[in-house]
């Protein structure tokens, strides 16, 4: 009823495609490609319609070469063309696929393409595709050959799946992802990469319920089954039951089989509840495991954990290590400056980190923030001010930068401006800060 209403939403076509061509409805399913034709969403209908002229044993690639011109059109119909030629048996595919990859690469192409390459007996290619250690790609490796045979079913569901990677990926609105992932799902009931997509973008749109059901579907057979643990651990997190999350965090960092990743998702529930001498631990045994010790956020995240608990003496060398690994990372750069200006240790070496981490990232009100109070706390509170009013103007709600500026301005004998910058930072200040502002607001520094 909704597919035929003249008001229907946009996206409802690509419903209908799905149903008509799992039932095998002709008329219905052209109906659907003509309403696609006529909107936004025509960027589709090329390779739809090619895939379709594959499985009616017909050339498929004069419908590749009427793509609209736009750049979704583009990328999808040289995307497809090379999947075709793969599913031909024809080499050119695997060239096609290799020069978009080395242009840029993109892992659902990867996977896709390899997959088509073990079903048309080119086993050796597609596990050079899918080369790596990730937990996902060994297990993927491993079924190469198996699945559902090649069909206009299966590239469809291959191209809905494509766009729901790319909208969860930019944080679109959910419920566009929700609707190409069912899509996905209807034509390939055996897809657990769809079934990972779907659970994120349900989570997303706060149907946390539904969300978990689908994650566990994928099986612990699934070459993606510890992605759909890591979505039912984030779901569990959007819904606030965190214990419940922690829960299942701390069985797989603690299994036999558990990676760095499951112990880093581990300790990052653990830093949100709080209970950082155990995330510093959970952090410690990510590091131990097979890619963690050349990890910069790794040992960044422990640094800071074991900072938090009060561990200060441990969480330097962490800290230190961090930029050893990351020279660039502007986040390890100004927490280990902060740190040090905070605890008046080796100022000018932390004044030398937060003018790298401003010459790394020059709009971050944050950084920006902590390199004028820098230079406030060795005595240049000339040099220090333009810095903080730039933070303040980039983020005027902040209570920390705003403290910041009222602290300059009234060592600079501007009082009034002082108690107003106080006055600010009060307004949202926590438990902690507000005596300290207040007692500022009433009597100075």
């Amino acid at each position: 009823m909704l597919a035929k209403s003249p008001d229907a939403p946009i996206d409802a076509p690509i419903v209908r495609f799905a149903i008509a061509l799992q039932a095998g409805d002709t008329a219905a399913r052209e109906a659907a490609i003509v309403r696609m034709e006529k909107g936004p969403l025509d960027f589709m209908v090329p390779v739809l319609r090619a895939w379709l002229a594959y499985d009616r044993g017909e050339d498929p690639f004069p419908w590749l070469d009427k793509r609209p011109n736009n750049p979704l059109a583009r990328r999808f119909t040289m995307e497809h063309r090379a999947l075709i030629l793969i599913v031909m048996k024809n080499p050119e595919g695997l060239v096609g696929v290799k020069r978009m990859l080395a242009e840029s690469d993109n892992p659902d192409l990867r996977i896709n393409a390899a997959l088509l390459l073990a079903q048309a007996g080119k086993r050796k290619e597609a596990r050079e595709l899918l080369a790596g250690d990730r937990p996902e790609l060994v297990a993927l490796r491993k079924t190469l050959g198996k699945g559902p045979r090649p069909s206009a079913s299966i590239g469809a569901a291959r191209l809905f799946l494509s766009l729901t990677v790319d909208l969860v990926s930019e944080d679109a609105p959910p419920d566009i992802s929700i609707l190409l992932a069912r899509s996905a799902l209807l034509l390939d009931p055996s897809d657990d990469r769809a079934r990972l997509y779907l659970g994120e973008a349900l989570s997303k749109s706060g149907q946390h319920d539904l969300a978990l059901a689908e994650l566990a579907k994928v099986g612990p057979k699934s070459p993606y089954y510890r992605g759909a643990f890591a979505g039912r651990v984030a779901a569990l997190r959007r819904a606030g039951r965190l214990d419940e999350a922690v829960a299942q965090a701390k069985g797989a960092a603690e299994s036999r089989g558990g990676t760095a990743a499951d112990a880093r998702t581990y300790g990052d529930l653990l830093s949100e509840k709080k209970q950082y001498d155990a995330a510093a631990a959970a952090y410690g045994l990510a590091i131990s495991r097979p890619g963690g010790e050349g990890d910069w956020s790794l040992h960044y995240l422990r640094g800071v954990a074991l900072d938090r608990a009060g561990q200060w003496k441990d969480a330097l060398p962490q800290l230190r290590r961090a930029i050893e690994l990351g020279p660039n990372q502007a986040e390890a750069l100004s927490y280990l400056g902060n740190a040090l200006i905070a605890r008046g240790e080796d100022a000018e070496g932390a004044q030398a980190l937060l003018e790298k981490a401003i010459r790394l990232k020059p709009s971050d009100p944050a950084i920006t923030d902590s390199l004028g109070w820098a230079y406030f706390k060795r005595g240049d509170t000339a040099k220090a001010l333009p810095l903080l009013e730039r933070a303040a103007k980039a983020d005027p709600g902040d209570p920390r930068i705003n403290e910041h500026l009222g602290d300059a301005y009234w060592q600079l004998g501007r009082r009034y401006e002082a108690r107003y910058a106080w006055q600010a930072a009060s307004i949202y200040a926590d438990d902690e800060a507000l005596p300290r502002l207040q007692g500022k607001i009433a009597n100075g520094l």
